[in-house]
Formats: C-alpha cells, structure tokens, sequence
C-alpha cells in the first residue's frame, strides 16, 4: 500500500482506505477462487494494482466517461481504476464467470457504484465505451479487432477515445500495422521498480 501513496499522494482518505483494504479481500477471495498467482500474491500491489493505475498517470478521465475493462480477469485494470475515478463508469467483462464472482464480492462489500460486470466473450459484446482499457489478454492486433466496435466516435476527454493496453515484453511486430497512430507510454517513465523496465502503455486512437 505504501507504493500505491508514493506515487499517487493527492488520494482522498476513502481512496486510501479502499486501496488499503484490496489486500486482505483479495487474499481471502484468492484461497477460494484462484484469479491471482498464489506464488505471486506478495506481489500484489506493485504487480497487479500499482501496474493498473500506470494508466492514471498516462491520462486522467473527465466525469461520466465509459470505460470497458475487456478480459478483466480477477479485476485489472478496471477495479482499481474505478477507485481511482470514482465518477467515471467501469464496465468489467470476462468469459470467465467465477473470476467475476470475485470482482462482485469485492464490488459490494467496498460499495462501489461505478463498476457493473458482464460475463461475455468479449468479441461478443458490443455495448460502446468512450475507452477500452485491458492488460494483455490476446496478441494486439486481434484485441483491436475484438473492441474496436466498442468505441463511440463521440469525444468527451481531451485524449481521442480508443485503447488503452497495458503490455510488456517484445512487442514490435505486434504493434507494427498501428505504429503510424500508436503512442507508446514506457511505464517506467513513472515507476522506478525493476518489474516495470519492459512494462509499456499502448495507446491507440479509434477513428470513426
């Protein structure tokens, strides 16, 4: 929790308490329902929620913009940013049901009104969202061919509505058919830990 308020100071004391109290509902949650790495659980908050809220320093989200976490897993990306942006819409789909059980447990007990679940394929599912954000599900160009069909042309941030992928690793013949409109965003630009010298934001406008 310490490295969640080095980077983010300026949380309102509900922010911190919520970020405070993921551990111990995920740890309970995860020995009944694995969505996390059991041997990597220590690791829980610079892995899972410190590396979701990379996207917060990449851009912030104006009030009431949709975002859809597809392929949410047990939750990452998008519960940690619904905390981070309590008055911005999350949508979290999964093909899995019982990971979303999690996520609805933890959802209700921290009373959090901005996050609705679905479970779907996310190919599937064709509800429209202001943003599609996600952490590596899938090779990139098949991810955008899934949710582009999910982004509305109708702009409300100053950042053009589109994907937000969170990925690491080698990534250039992936990422080569978009590299004309892409931004890539080294996470290590804001995070000095080891874990996130590979960790980058893709960023790719969808043009209606």
């Amino acid at each position: 929790m310490e490295l969640i308020k080095k980077y983010f100071p300026d949380l309102t004391n509900e922010q911190v308490n919520l970020f405070s109290k993921l551990f111990d509902s995920y740890k309970y949650w995860n020995e009944k329902i694995n969505v996390i790495s059991r041997k990597d659980f220590h690791n829980f908050y610079k892995h899972h929620v410190l590396h979701s809220l990379s996207i917060a320093k990449f851009t912030e989200f104006n009030k009431n913009t949709r975002i859809l976490d597809a392929g949410t897993g047990g939750g990452f990306p998008g519960l940690p940013l619904a905390i981070m942006f309590p008055e911005c819409q999350f949508t979290l789909v999964d093909s899995i049901k019982k990971k979303l059980k999690v996520i609805n447990a933890i959802t209700t007990q921290f009373n959090l009104k901005n996050i609705s679940t679905v479970h779907s394929r996310v190919e599937e599912y064709n509800e429209k969202f202001d943003f599609v954000v996600s952490r590596a599900v899938t090779k990139f160009p098949s991810f955008v061919k899934w949710v582009s069909k999910n982004i509305y042309s109708e702009h409300k941030n100053d950042l053009p509505n589109g994907i937000i992928y969170l990925k690491g690793g080698e990534m250039k013949e992936e990422i080569k058919p978009f590299k004309d409109d892409m931004i890539i965003y080294p996470i290590n630009d804001d995070f000095s830990e080891e874990f996130f010298e590979t960790k980058k934001i893709l960023y790719l406008p969808i043009h209606k």
